[in-house]
């Protein structure tokens, strides 16, 4: 289920989280449960993981996490600015110090709105603040799944070197 790079990654992550006495929430959408499976594998877990959810639709988002729905007005897919949106509210909602969130396309083939397979958008909010659009070039659902899951934990490793 994870590989070892994943595995690593959130043993990282936890290790800096529980040092810090700091919590995590996570709003995952592509990666399908992949960065809570591996933040949750970690021993200890309930330590710094409060929650999260799997928002694979505009209205799970609207419900779960309070995000308002005119965000979603004229819908034409992620943009980073409202995945910054989600992952703000997402923290706020559950009150932690971080959320790191993730949307974006799997594929195979492009989403309705055009938007190549391998294409996700990844956002922290909390002490470091970041959205980043990355393209892996693969268009097979799985290995995107499998690769935006790592850099989605890449990328909330890095935002906690940096704070």
């Amino acid at each position: 289920m994870l590989n070892d790079e994943q595995t690593q990654l959130a043993n990282d992550i936890a290790e800096r989280l529980i040092a810090r006495g700091e919590t995590l929430a996570v709003a995952e959408s592509t990666t399908g449960g992949l960065v809570s499976a591996a933040l949750l594998a970690v021993a200890g877990a309930s330590r710094y993981f409060a929650g999260g959810g799997v928002l694979y639709t505009r209205d799970s988002r609207i419900a779960l996490v309070g995000v308002p729905a005119e965000t979603y007005e004229n819908y034409r897919g992620t943009t980073p600015e409202m995945l910054a949106d989600l992952a703000e509210a997402m923290r706020e909602r559950l009150g932690t110090t971080w959320c790191i969130a993730e949307s974006g396309v799997a594929g195979p083939g492009t989403s309705r709105f055009g938007f190549p397979a391998g294409r996700t958008t990844l956002s922290v909010a909390g002490p470091v603040t970041r959205t980043d659009v990355i393209e892996t070039g693969i268009d097979d659902r799985v290995a995107n799944m499998a690769e935006f899951a790592t850099r989605t934990l890449r990328y909330l490793r890095d935002a906690l070197n940096d704070a």
